[in-house]
């Protein structure tokens, strides 16, 4: 009864912190994926006009381009920076601590951003991007970590995806305020880059005040006052006895009480198939293609015959459906499971990735073929946030432990940045050599990742960290019900070298984990 009802254990702590670290820190990564598009003509304007005033003689419009190419594009070589540095960062610093302290970040490239127009200082918006981008790729992992370990387990898929709506709605909220009538006009462009210190400042003051992650506090700081002090203030019902139990007998079940080094994490055989998991979800997520139809959206609705001064509210539209498909995928994670969402929105892109190209070829002869392209845009941008755009980063913190997940979050995150960087580099190249064909290359990779979930991933849904993994484990066909004996014989084993819990509560757990 309680598992069909998930929402009934949510309460005021959990819901303030998912929205705080979701508006403070996910929401800008959106927010600057889009903030370049509107204001692109006024920024390299800038650009030439500081080199005119320096070298006293323009630049080519090639050279503005690749000025204007690398402020986008280093945004995800920060990111991939950002990426690298979270296991070290989670480990030390606690994971809401992680959250709380990067948000210097935010405010030295908000000012740098915001100033460079002052200072006439273009390797200020470079740099500013620059930093934007450690942040994102931070935050990225650190807040669905956190959130990943302070929800109940009922809880854990509705709560996870919470951020990749706020990344939609980034998105969304740098497209409505680049319109002409709001902060698209050339002398607002540094405010508008620099607005990213709003909802950080909204994060800091409200963010450091509510308890770190209880699994962090108890597994690695072995904190048990504190510990119980955080399951308070997250949970609804104060049964947190069985929660704490199930802490600690992942504790004891850790092969090393140290966290791994990433390096340790793919020697690990034990978890060879969760990396290899997460690593073709995170890959497969940035070469579904979703950037290269982000960023080419305009020239998609011109060919469509959409009139130039409708264009910016067409993209706005598009915006609105990203934010209403996250929604679904939000409300229907608990109830469906992660593998419906995930092998169903790579499938939905997949289809549609044929139908642009299909499209783009016939809409010489047919010329509603060309509406048949808008269409398509738009599924396929449905098809990524119902699913796709957050069960990723949710499922790198349920495939592994506690001493594992660190360094799984940081190769995740790195494959995503890498991937996002090499599909911006890349697509432009691919789309002059391959034309509209080009699109069948992502629609291959989401029918390709769609196949491996379906055969490889098993569901997560409502299964505790402990269950996730000997589900895995019993991947190297040992029957079920060996699998489960083991670890209960060794935990009797290991019990003298951790003492903790009396023998009663004991027999409970390991019939708790034969179920």
């Amino acid at each position: 009864w309680d598992d069909q009802q998930p929402l009934l254990h949510l309460n005021f702590s959990l819901l303030a912190v998912t929205l705080l670290t979701s508006f403070g820190s996910s929401m800008l990564y959106g927010y600057n994926l889009a903030v370049v598009n509107s204001p692109a003509r006024y920024i390299k304007d800038f650009y030439n006009h500081t080199i005119v005033s320096r070298n006293g003689t323009g630049v080519s419009e090639e050279t503005l381009t690749v000025l204007y190419s690398a402020t986008v594009s280093i945004f995800a070589i920060g990111g991939l920076v950002g990426s690298l540095m979270v296991g070290m960062l989670v480990t030390k610093f606690g994971r809401k601590g992680t959250v709380v302290n990067s948000t210097v970040l935010v405010f030295v490239a908000g000012s740098l951003m915001g100033f460079s127009r002052i200072c006439g200082s273009p390797e200020m918006v470079i740099f500013g991007r620059f930093v934007t981008g450690i942040h994102s790729g931070i935050s990225l992992s650190a807040v669905p970590m956190y959130l990943g370990e302070i929800a109940p387990k009922n809880l854990r898929g509705f709560l996870g995806l919470v951020p990749s709506i706020f990344i939609c709605l980034g998105v969304f909220t740098a497209q409505v305020l680049g319109l002409q009538e709001l902060l698209g006009k050339e002398e607002h462009w540094p405010l508008f880059l620099s607005l990213v210190v709003v909802p950080t400042c909204v994060q800091l003051i409200l963010l450091p005040w509510f308890p770190e992650s209880p699994r962090y506090l108890l597994i690695e700081k072995h904190n048990i006052h504190a510990t119980i002090t955080a399951l308070k203030w997250y949970r609804a019902k104060c049964n947190i006895q069985a929660e704490i139990e199930e802490m600690q007998e992942e504790q004891r079940s850790l092969s090393s009480v140290e966290t791994l080094s990433v390096w340790q994490l793919l020697l690990d055989g034990s978890v060879r198939w969760q990396v290899v998991s997460v690593a073709v979800i995170n890959v497969g997520m940035q070469l579904s293609g979703i950037d290269a139809i982000w960023f080419y959206t305009n020239d998609i609705f011109q060919n469509a015959g959409i009139p130039a001064s409708q264009i910016q509210y067409t993209t706005v539209g598009t915006g609105a459906i990203e934010i209403i498909a996250g929604l679904i995928g939000c409300f229907t994670i608990e109830r469906l499971g992660r593998r419906p969402l995930i092998i169903g929105g790579f499938g939905v892109m997949g289809i549609f990735c044929s139908g642009i190209t299909l499209s783009l070829v016939l809409q010489e002869r047919i010329s509603f073929m060309r509406y048949v392209s808008v269409g398509c845009v738009v599924g396929i941008i449905a098809g990524f946030c119902i699913g796709p755009a957050g069960v990723p980063f949710l499922m790198t913190a349920e495939l592994f432990k506690q001493s594992h997940r660190p360094a799984a979050y940081t190769v995740g995150g790195s494959l995503n940045w890498i991937s996002n960087f090499t599909v911006g580099f890349v697509f432009p190249f691919l789309q002059m050599s391959a034309g509209s064909f080009c699109y069948l290359v992502f629609s291959g990779v989401c029918l390709l990742v769609s196949t491996y979930v379906f055969f490889i991933i098993p569901e997560t849904k409502n299964k505790t960290f402990m269950e996730i993994s000997q589900m895995f484990s019993t991947k190297e066909a040992v029957p079920e019900t060996q699998a489960l004996s083991l670890p209960d014989q060794l935990k009797l084993k290991k019990m003298n070298g951790y003492g903790a819990l009396e023998s009663g509560s004991l027999e409970f757990d390991s019939s708790t984990s034969a179920i």
